[in-house]
């Protein structure tokens, strides 16, 4: 990789572990809240760097094409839910008109591209030491009532998909943020195409 403002090709995770890439999606919640900016400063307050940054409105379709449409992951979508309807004793079919897994979880993720498709999203590619596991643990566990203080989530979301999905929403959690490394890559190329990344120093870090 060259010096300076070399803008490099999308797509890989670097073997060096400073120079991971993760992808971020700053949610219709959380950018309605006005959390953009306080969002990307915890990302940089910890050496994290943005190498791509893109305000849009997402379609349908697109959000279609972002979440999985395997029946496993769907169902463990129902699954999810149902666990917590169990935990505080409600009635899954009182609210879903049935307790199949499967079925429930087609809610769920018609839910999630509705609300992800409702209002401007912030899309970003951000480099770090180990980016994915960090900016994970910055944002903070995907149920905001089950995030401690002083991650994003749970200093900006009390929501609960009991709540939720009695509301027949998506689950207001602010961000999304890659798992995995190979999602990372998968979703950065998804969401960013053939757009370049930049490369540049952050002061005090790369030196």
């Amino acid at each position: 990789m060259q010096k300076g403002g070399e803008r490099v090709i999308v797509g890989c995770n670097m073997k060096n572990p400073k120079q991971e890439r993760t992808f971020v999606l700053i949610k219709p919640d959380g950018v309605q809240k006005g959390l953009v900016g306080e969002i990307i400063k915890r990302f940089e307050q910890r050496d994290m760097k943005v190498v791509a940054l893109d305000m849009f409105l997402a379609t349908r379709k697109e959000m279609d094409s972002h979440y999985p449409k395997d029946e496993k992951w769907i169902t463990r979508l129902g699954e999810k839910t149902l666990n917590t309807y169990q935990k505080y004793g409600y009635d899954v079919k009182k609210d879903f008109g049935s307790d199949d897994l499967l079925k429930v979880g087609k809610v769920v993720r018609g839910w999630l591209v509705d609300f992800m498709a409702s209002a401007p999203m912030v899309k970003m590619v951000v480099e770090g030491v180990h980016a994915v596991d960090m900016i994970r643990k910055i944002v903070g566990p995907t149920m905001p009532y089950l995030a401690e203080m002083g991650t994003i989530r749970g200093d900006y979301s009390a929501d609960s998909p009991a709540l939720a999905n009695a509301e027949k929403r998506a689950v207001y959690n602010l961000v999304h943020a890659s798992e995995t490394p190979e999602e990372a890559a998968h979703e950065i190329k998804h969401w960013f195409g053939k757009v370049s990344l930049h490369s540049y120093k952050r002061f005090g870090i790369d030196q």
